[in-house]
């Protein structure tokens, strides 16, 4: 696993935000990148303030500099898709099935520049693939430092079907020489979501006392996986807090001092395919570590 990377650039600097990442796993996991183009029908002259690339020789130049400004020679390939195409995300899509990578790296803007466009479009339909991990790599016009990935931020929230994103994130690890950090996150009576608002409501001391004793459940299935793969060689650290899932993964991850967070996501159309509704998308709105989500079935 983790032999082929899928990078889709569009010309734009801020697209570009992911080479940095998706060269440092090539180096790191030696793997081969194949850097993709797609060319769009009815193509706006810009794109993120910048010239849009809709002439298939541009394009073809422009992904060969890549290619030799940030990888190694013979890691990287260059695809242009010349058939002019209404919907870029559609395929994107189709190209993962044909080529088959391991691993799609991604930029989470698009073209209003907001990472919600990407994250909801691009990415949730490759993620509506169900196969394919994609990582999420957010814009940074003026990176300065190189990326690195020394701990991996695993959020888990109890369900066995997540628990499946885990071995994906250890061997990941195993491979880039980082440490596993495995987070769930517990909900108090005021960030309980929907109907368990309202049960929440209702019946306050029951569900507080149901909220203890998903905590004290929480702590020991952890425990239980962390000494498993501790077992592998792997340096496992746990943590169980309680508030709003997505806030406390964001300060689990500062605290930790996490370079990648890890999510299970499920093969649906729409939003609701991240891990726990709105989690991964408020998550990769706020932080600013990449964003791993893992294709699990339920």
């Amino acid at each position: 696993m983790f032999k082929h990377l899928l990078v889709p650039l569009d010309g734009s600097r801020l697209a570009e935000s992911s080479l940095g990442v998706a060269a440092l796993l090539c180096q790191k996991l030696n793997a081969v990148a194949t850097l993709i183009h797609i060319i769009e029908k009815d193509a706006p002259q810009e794109i993120h303030g910048e010239r849009h690339l809709t002439d298939e020789e541009e394009a073809c130049r422009y992904l060969d500099e890549i290619a030799q400004k940030y990888f190694l020679p013979d890691t990287a390939t260059c695809h242009v898709h010349a058939e002019k195409v209404e919907d870029v995300a559609q395929s994107i899509s189709e190209h993962s099935g044909e080529l088959a990578p391991d691993l799609i790296v991604m930029c989470t803007h698009g073209k209003s520049g907001l990472r919600d466009f990407m994250v909801g479009s691009i990415a949730q339909q490759i993620i509506g693939l169900g196969k394919t991990p994609v990582l999420l790599v957010n814009p940074q016009e003026d990176a300065t430092e190189s990326p690195r990935f020394t701990k991996i931020l695993v959020a888990l929230d109890g369900d066995p079907a997540h628990d499946a994103s885990l071995p994906v994130a250890a061997e990941l690890a195993q491979k880039l020489g980082a440490g596993l950090h495995l987070l769930t996150v517990v909900h108090t009576l005021g960030t309980l979501p929907g109907e368990r608002a309202a049960t929440g409501w209702m019946l306050p001391g029951a569900t507080r006392a149901m909220l203890d004793m998903d905590e004290e459940t929480a702590h020991e299935h952890l425990h239980k996986l962390a000494d498993l793969w501790r077992k592998t060689g792997l340096s496992v650290t746990t943590e169980v807090l309680r508030g709003d899932p997505a806030q406390q993964i964001i300060a689990s991850t500062d605290a930790a001092r996490a370079d990648l967070i890890a999510l299970a996501t499920h093969g649906k159309s729409g939003m609701s395919a991240f891990w726990s509704s709105s989690v991964g998308p408020k998550v990769v709105s706020a932080s600013k570590s990449p964003l791993l989500l893992i294709p699990v079935k339920k």
